[in-house]
């Protein structure tokens, strides 16, 4: 190791202090928003990293694949979160981007493609949970460490890096279920059909569902796909209020689109009932403006977008042949799990940190409000807006 300046050594303890003062989780830990300490560390670790000599990191080209959900905000916050780590690292030469909606077999092309660029790793949010194993292993035999985030594959020699997504719909759902008092009808709206994170976010749904016996779910067992797309999310609001189906419910379960589905409520001029949905900016907005959405209730639940990122040091780990500490119990091996925490606006106290979550100016209300991972992201938080910009 080549010893850096008084100054490099001073801002490392520094960042390692903040660190320290934010938080002791792990790297399973909660994956709620930072607040002003997170961001503190996060921002002195990037600088200690930028003051580091050049000579000590070596440097790699990587490839970065989403196959879906162009334009919805999680998607768009998640590749630049990538960009922000992969700058703040000081060990990418160049990231390589493929940022497009298609199919499973289209984004085995594009993982192909990026072997063929020469790339040293590749991440990717997979469209399916096996079908990209033959290009995976592809990948292998190149010497290409893979990374997959926000859900896990099957291909035994990927990491997986995403939040606990069955967790994160058991969180929502229990909230929900008990602002209902244990009956009534629930509207489940989910995201992409056949995203290994809606399918696990559905086994959490269900999970807890046995347990409420006396919970009736429209418009079917299986829910709505709204595709995590707003403008369809929206239309599928409009049509659900103006069947009248809307005045027979007493609980939403959303899944990333709760913003659209608030907005159609309060265009129709309908009273609202609890909503259950992610840390999405609007969404929490919504929750905090009493004036606008008169008795809203609703929950946010962590869903934090900076996997994307957190997906970069876990690639550079891999090349750099650190150790990767896994998480117990997960249902595939080599897998680090994020776990989600629920907040909801019922008290002052749950308002006061909903409003602490909105800490970051100049964000996008389509993007998960949570910009930073304690342990798997170096960038500070407040220049991920601005990462994608001109991009």
């Amino acid at each position: 190791m080549i010893k850096g300046s008084i100054r490099t050594r001073l801002l490392i303890s520094l960042a390692a202090i903040a660190v320290v003062a934010a938080a002791c989780s792990t790297s399973g830990s909660s994956s709620a928003p930072s607040a002003a300490a997170s961001t503190a560390a996060s921002a002195a670790a990037s600088t200690a990293a930028s003051a580091a000599p050049s000579a000590a990191a070596k440097m790699y080209k990587i490839g970065y694949s989403n196959g879906a959900s162009v334009g919805n905000g999680f998607r768009e916050e998640q590749v630049c979160t990538a960009k922000a780590q992969a700058k703040a690292s000081g060990q990418v030469s160049e990231l390589v981007v493929k940022h497009r909606n298609t199919d499973a077999a289209g984004q085995a092309s594009d993982i192909r493609n990026l072997i063929a660029a020469g790339v040293n790793a590749i991440i990717f949010n997979p469209n399916d949970k096996a079908a990209l194993n033959g290009a995976l292993q592809e990948a292998k035999a190149a010497g290409i460490k893979t990374v997959s985030v926000d859900a896990y594959v099957t291909d035994p020699d990927t990491y997986n890096l995403y939040n606990n997504q069955v967790k994160y719909a058991e969180l929502g759902a229990k909230w929900l279920f008990e602002q209902m008092k244990g009956t009534g009808t629930v509207w489940y709206t989910r995201g992409l059909a056949g995203h290994p994170a809606d399918n696990d976010r559905d086994i959490g749904f269900k999970n807890v569902l046995k347990d409420y016996p006396n919970i009736k779910v429209v418009p079917g067992p299986d829910g709505v796909a709204t595709g995590w797309d707003p403008a369809k999310a929206t239309a599928l609001a409009n049509d659900f209020i103006s069947s009248g189906q809307y005045d027979k419910i007493q609980g939403i379960w959303a899944s990333g689109m709760g913003k659209q589905i608030i907005d159609a409520i309060s265009a129709a001029k309908k009273p609202f009932v609890p909503i259950a949905d992610a840390d999405v900016g609007g969404f929490v907005s919504q929750l905090l403006d009493p004036a606008k959405f008169p008795s809203l209730q609703g929950a946010a639940v962590t869903n934090t977008a900076a996997v994307g990122g957190a997906g970069i040091t876990l690639a550079l780990k891999l090349l750099n042949g650190e150790t990767v500490a896994t998480t117990t119990g997960a249902s595939q091996p080599n897998t680090v799990l994020l776990d989600p925490v629920a907040v909801d606006n019922l008290t002052d106290a749950g308002k006061a940190e909903l409003k602490a979550w909105q800490s970051v100016p100049g964000m996008d209300p389509l993007w998960p409000l949570s910009l930073s991972i304690k342990d798997w992201t170096t960038y500070d938080p407040n220049t991920v807006p601005s990462s994608c910009k001109g991009a």
